[in-house]
Order: structure tokens, then C-alpha cells, then sequence
């Protein structure tokens, strides 16, 4: 597959989960990868290490998303060391269970920071060199289900999610005359290491599979696919979208 030969891609929280398995997914398809990382240089590493076996090109960056300066540098690493970056996965996230009530200014900050400033600017940052390139590019936020489904004491996150969902739409318009595009995937309940304790207790697992119409979690790799696809030339009509990948759960859902 070389649907991609020839771009290079940044993809954010790339050393596990879905990150990593888009980032081996677009180096799969033909494209040089920047992997991004915040705090486990050892997985982030390992990200590398499988794409340069696989005979891909990839370079490790330490990028904080919530620091603008970490946001710019990381473009700029990616056109220094690998000439140009046309592909921005905006996959970095988190999460921080709360009651409405019990929300603090420093977990809200710290939600909003990453999940929605980080991806706002380092996406500034991508369109600035593109502009200035004269090039076009793909723009992919890795969003949730909860940009429209309800999730009780996940306010932050929602909030987060529902401002990526609006930015997408937006960006969709005033980005689409330089020839770049941006689409949102939203994925429901994934298989990643984030959810490995929901995966080990039947009695949390058991309710949500009854809620998911296909009656399983959804895999890294499936989510990796759908993110090629809009990367590639064959989403280059493709903009202003949320591709919902849930199994059905969000037709389905009932707050238990």
C-alpha cells in the first residue's frame, strides 16, 4: 500500500493506543511518521523502532500539546528533519472523572488544555507552514462520540469534544480555499490500555457491550483505517465531517 508515499504525518500521543496504531497504519500506507509524546519515551519509541522495521521512516519528538512552544516545535521538527509535514492527527487526549459540583479550575485546565487549546494551536501552527508553503494538507482530530453523546460526570471531556466538533466545522470553511481539509473521527469504546480495567471487570464491560449493537469493543486498527482513508487522495473531496465509529452504541445508548 502506498497511498501516502511521499507525505509525512504528525501524529500526537503516538506511543499507544489508537496514536500508535494510526501512526503504523499511515507509515503502512507510504508516509513518513513524527511521533509524538509527552511522558512514556519508552512506548513512543517502541512506535518507531516497529515503523523503521517495517522499512518506514519515522522520528521521535518530546511534545507537550498543552505548551504552544512544544505545539510549533513539533511542526518545525517535522519539516527539519523530514522536509515537510502535510498530515496533522490530532490524537492526543484525556479524561477526568468528576461530579459537576467537584470540578476544579486545575482538572479543567488541564482537560481543556490538552484536549482542545493543544489541538487548536498546533493546528495554527501546521496551517501556517502549509500557507507559507503553498500547500495543501488533511487535518484528522481524533474526537469522541461524547462531541454529542451525553457522559454524566465527564463534563470537562464533553465540553472539550463538543468545541473540537465545532473548531472542525468551522476550520472546515476558512482552511477549505488553501486546499486543506479536516474531519473529525469519533470513536466510541475503543480496546486501548485506557480502558484495560473496564475490560476486566465483567460487571462494567458486560453493560456497554449490551448497549453496542455489534456487541464488541472496537479495535485501534479499525480506528487507524478509517484515519488512512482521510489522509489519503481518496477523502480529498471529504471536509467539514465527524466519522462516528461505535459499533452502534451511540443509536443505542441508554444512561444506566
Amino acid at each position: 500500500m502506498s497511498r501516502l508515499q511521499g507525505k509525512v504525518a504528525v501524529v500526537t500521543g503516538s506511543g499507544s493506543g489508537i496514536g500508535q496504531a494510526i501512526a503504523e497504519r499511515l507509515a503502512q500506507e507510504g508516509a513518513d511518521c513524527v511521533v509524538d509524546y509527552r511522558d512514556h519515551v519508552e512506548e513512543a519509541q517502541a512506535t518507531v523502532d516497529k515503523i523503521v522495521a517495517a522499512g518506514g521512516k519515522s522520528v521521535l519528538v518530546h511534545a507537550d500539546v498543552s505548551i504552544l512552544a512544544d505545539c510549533t516545535n513539533l511542526i518545525e521538527q517535522a519539516w527539519q528533519q523530514l522536509g515537510s509535514c502535510d498530515i496533522l492527527v490530532n490524537n492526543a487526549g484525556i479524561e477526568i472523572g468528576a461530579d459537576f459540583w467537584d470540578v476544579t479550575e486545575k482538572d479543567f485546565d488541564a482537560v481543556m488544555d490538552v484536549n482542545f487549546k493543544g489541538a487548536f494551536f498546533l493546528t495554527q501552527a501546521f496551517v501556517r507552514k502549509l500557507r507559507d508553503a503553498k500547500k495543501p494538507g488533511r487535518i484528522i482530530n481524533m474526537s469522541s462520540v461524547h462531541e454529542d453523546m451525553v457522559f454524566p460526570h465527564f463534563s470537562t471531556y464533553c465540553a472539550s469534544k463538543g468545541a473540537m466538533r465545532m473548531l472542525m466545522r468551522d476550520l472546515s470553511v476558512e482552511l477549505g480555499p488553501l486546499g486543506i481539509t479536516v474531519n473529525n473521527i469519533a470513536p466510541g469504546a475503543i480496546a486501548t490500555p485506557i480502558n484495560t480495567k473496564l475490560m476486566a471487570d465483567p460487571k462494567l464491560l458486560d453493560p456497554l457491550l449490551r448497549n453496542i449493537p455489534l456487541g464488541r469493543l472496537g479495535k485501534p486498527e479499525e480506528v487507524a483505517g478509517l484515519a488512512a482513508f482521510l489522509a489519503s487522495d481518496d477523502a480529498a473531496y471529504v471536509t467539514g465531517s465527524t466519522y462516528v465509529m461505535d459499533g452502534g452504541l451511540m443509536r443505542n445508548y441508554k444512561e444506566q
